[in-house]
């Protein structure tokens, strides 16, 4: 496949209107002319069941022989959820699944690089450490993947819920992960539990950010929750969040906090907590996800579709046509000169040049293509 690429940078100003009707801010870097046919489909075969681990705190899990593809597609009620994308310190793209794997793409092609089998079906969160480590959240707890050997290790940490819904890495490299019960902090390096915060205001620990001065957001069923990263405790609690759950975080170019709730799109300050606007364009829609690409435009997904806008105005460029499913649960901007996207159905990347998702074969469910 053939490369095309060009530079680009600056702050959202004059709108350019594309023919998809999506307007994109600034300089934006061109991307790869790919086509859905250039993206070869790959063989992503169902996981076979958990074997027991090794005790210990990080014990080597035994993975079972994945079935051969043909038995995939004879299985009925297979999940084709993303709910998480990492990129990683070699440009790879890491996806987390609901089929009992994680996968390493090339971003700039959409080839496969590595899958790798994990425990528990369910992957909810994805996180780097300042090694190049791979952590997984699942809904059985927590696993580390070694991307030079694609080795998992299962970790026997006493977490407050086995439930994994977010990861975050601090400031100081320790992994925070976020559960339906609670927070527990973790030394990457030393594969140690630091501490756990199981009395978390809004029991829930559904998304993380960390604000310009290090300390940890939490977004909870009830609002958002400050803590202090090196003390483990609670700094602050905003309940007064239309929505109370909140589902998405986003740290701004200006140091605002972007908060997605089932009621739309706000914005917090950290230094008091206070919500300081709500952006009209997004009133009333059901926000998943939030991520800013590096011309400070806003992309934002929510249960009906994927859009961008620019944060200055809240002006809405346009919708994104063309992805496998409207319920969009991941954005990874800036990857691999594109911007990918996990959603119910699959994964997909949109070209800033057209604006047109393109649904990734080996990623989305068939029926949706």
């Amino acid at each position: 496949m053939s490369a095309q690429k060009s530079g680009g940078s600056g702050k959202v100003t004059e709108m350019t209107r594309l023919k998809t009707g999506l307007l994109v801010g600034g300089a934006i870097a061109a991307t790869l002319g790919m086509t859905a046919d250039a993206i070869a489909a790959l063989d992503l075969s169902a996981i076979g069941p958990r074997q027991s681990a090794t005790p210990g705190d990080l014990a080597p899990v035994a993975i079972a022989t994945p079935p051969a593809p043909a038995l995939l597609s004879q299985r009925v009620g297979v999940d084709y959820r993303i709910p998480a994308l990492q990129k990683d310190f070699t440009g790879s793209l890491w996806i987390g699944t609901w089929r009992g794997e994680i996968a390493r793409i090339n971003p700039e092609t959409g080839q496969l690089q590595a899958r790798v089998p994990l425990p528990d079906r369910t992957v909810q969160a994805l996180a780097q450490d300042r090694v190049g480590r791979i952590w997984a959240g699942t809904y059985s707890g927590l696993v580390r993947v070694d991307p030079r050997t694609n080795q998992v290790t299962a970790t026997n940490f006493s977490l407050p819920s086995s439930q994994v819904l977010s990861l975050q890495i601090d400031t100081r490299g320790f992994l925070w992960v976020g559960t339906d019960q609670g927070l527990a902090m973790v030394s990457p390096d030393q594969g140690l539990l630091m501490t756990t915060l199981r009395g978390l205001s809004g029991v829930s620990a559904k998304v993380m950010e960390l604000d310009n001065a290090g300390h940890l957001w939490v977004g909870t069923l009830t609002g958002l929750t400050q803590v202090n990263t090196a003390s483990g405790a609670e700094m602050r609690v905003v309940r007064n969040v239309p929505g109370n759950i909140v589902q998405a975080l986003a740290l701004g170019p200006q140091g605002n906090l972007w908060v997605g709730t089932p009621q739309g799109l706000f914005v917090v300050t950290p230094e008091n907590g206070q919500v300081v606007r709500q952006v009209g364009s997004m009133f009333g829609r059901n926000v998943l996800s939030l991520a800013f690409d590096p011309n400070q435009a806003l992309w934002v997904g929510t249960e009906s579709g994927l859009v961008t806008l620019n944060p200055y105005n809240g002006e809405i460029f346009g919708e994104i046509l063309g992805l496998p499913g409207r319920q969009t649960l991941a954005i990874s901007p800036d990857t691999g000169n594109k911007v990918w996207v996990g959603t119910r159905e699959g994964l997909a990347w949109v070209s800033t040049t057209t604006g047109r998702g393109v649904p990734h074969g080996g990623f989305s469910n068939p029926g949706s293509l």
